[in-house]
């Protein structure tokens, strides 16, 4: 079992861009939009517009948050919302069943936490290959719990 240096963080990276890319367009599109209105539009309605362009941006943002950190204390998990630090001893098991959309963490109080920063939308092999060594990683880690 060889596990990496610490720290390691898995993101999916090319959601990621994508979602940061559509998020400028979207700023770009309906700021352009605003002031491309005819002149019988109000300015109210020029702000309104301008306002939904980042709006819609806020949530691609939101949407490109999700990360996994593992460092020598412990995981951070980010996903859309919330993040929830966790000891290494918190963690139980790590899963990736075929058709899971992302990794789950089953954690030591008999819950279970979503990894959405290691899902295979980016690339099967690679989900796979995050979830073995983030697996190895809470092993040998967490091996000192009892």
């Amino acid at each position: 079992m060889s596990v990496p240096a610490l720290p390691v963080t898995w993101a999916p990276r090319r959601n990621r861009a994508v979602l940061l890319a559509l998020c400028g367009v979207m700023v770009v599109l309906f700021t352009v939009l605003a002031f491309a209105l005819p002149d019988t539009w109000q300015p109210r309605d020029r702000v309104m517009m301008v306002l939904s362009g980042l709006l819609f941006a806020a949530v691609g943002l939101m949407l490109a948050r999700p990360k996994v950190v593992a460092d020598a204390d412990g995981l951070t998990v980010v996903n859309f919302v919330r993040s929830r630090r966790l000891a290494w001893a918190e963690v139980v098991r790590v899963n990736l069943k075929h058709g899971d959309p992302w990794v789950m963490l089953d954690l030591a109080d008999g819950t279970a936490l979503a990894a959405v920063g290691i899902q295979p939308a980016g690339g099967r092999e690679q989900a796979v290959t995050a979830a073995r060594t983030l697996r190895d990683l809470v092993e040998e880690r967490g091996a000192s719990r009892g």
